[in-house]
């Protein structure tokens, strides 16, 4: 059963799928889809054209959707999609916005936790089971894969790629690519200071995988000899090379195809 609240605004094009909530002062804008059981609490917006999955949970005062921040941008401008997947929760006041390009789309996954504060900038793409501390802000163009976590108020330059269960620590300000399994803290230039243990725990590897990504780890960041790049391309080139150490050299070797370690920015137009 669907449940609208009697000060919700709901746009007649809306779809709406089973046991909906739609909570008081919400507003839910034109051509927006909201899949079974997700919940929209007081005061939230949903703009036009928004594509929401099955139980998503968002906390009041939530703006999903709205125009990018950018200059020229008016309310005739043509946007691309905005895409949710299922089972994530965004709490208070979580901002989301759709892409800048008519034919593209800001993607968010499934199961991921954004807390309180948490902006995710146009054109992002964001994986499954990621965490997101307060405040914790995304500029555009961005990637966060699989499972990375984030500790409060940490920041991402446009196009950066943080690779799959790395730990971003407390302020930290990233502005290059990160690889993979491991903790990174600090800003301009944010370091990457060891592997995330938990983070490999969380990514369900056993024993064998774990000791394959701690051999790789020290002969990429424990080794003093010629540079990050050259090590990197040294250890992808050794034979039966474990998925996941490749995972990590794949990101080291295409970020360094842009002159501030910015992988995605090559591809701008």
């Amino acid at each position: 059963m669907i449940q609208v609240h009697p000060g919700a605004v709901v746009h007649p094009s809306a779809a709406l799928g089973k046991n909906v909530v739609i909570g008081p002062n919400c507003v839910v804008e034109s051509n927006v889809s909201i899949e079974d059981g997700s919940i929209l609490d007081s005061n939230v917006v949903i703009s036009k054209g928004v594509q929401i999955g099955s139980n998503n949970h968002f906390f009041p005062n939530c703006v999903i959707g709205c125009m990018p921040q950018i200059l020229g941008f008016d309310n005739n401008t043509k946007l691309g999609k905005l895409i949710i997947g299922n089972n994530n929760t965004f709490r208070e006041q979580v901002t989301i916005h759709p892409s800048m390009h008519p034919d593209k789309s800001t993607i968010v996954g499934s199961g991921n936790l954004l807390m309180v504060g948490v902006h995710i900038g146009h054109d992002c793409l964001l994986e499954d089971k990621i965490v997101m501390s307060n405040h914790v802000q995304i500029s555009g163009h961005c990637k966060i894969e699989k499972g990375v976590w984030f500790s409060g108020m940490a920041s991402m330059h446009q196009f950066v790629t943080i690779g799959k269960w790395s730990y971003v620590a407390g302020l930290a300000g990233i502005n290059h690519d990160i690889p993979p399994f491991v903790i990174v803290s600090g800003h301009y230039p944010p370091l990457v200071r060891s592997l995330n243990k938990r983070g490999m725990s969380r990514a369900g590897l056993n024993e064998e995988q774990q000791e394959k990504l701690s051999e790789a780890f020290k002969k990429l960041y424990r080794t003093s000899n010629q540079t990050l790049l050259s090590r990197a391309k040294a250890l992808a080139a050794e034979d039966g090379l474990d998925e996941n150490v490749k995972a990590m050299t794949d990101i080291i070797i295409r970020s360094n195809e842009h002159r501030f370690g910015r992988y995605l920015e090559t591809l701008r137009h």
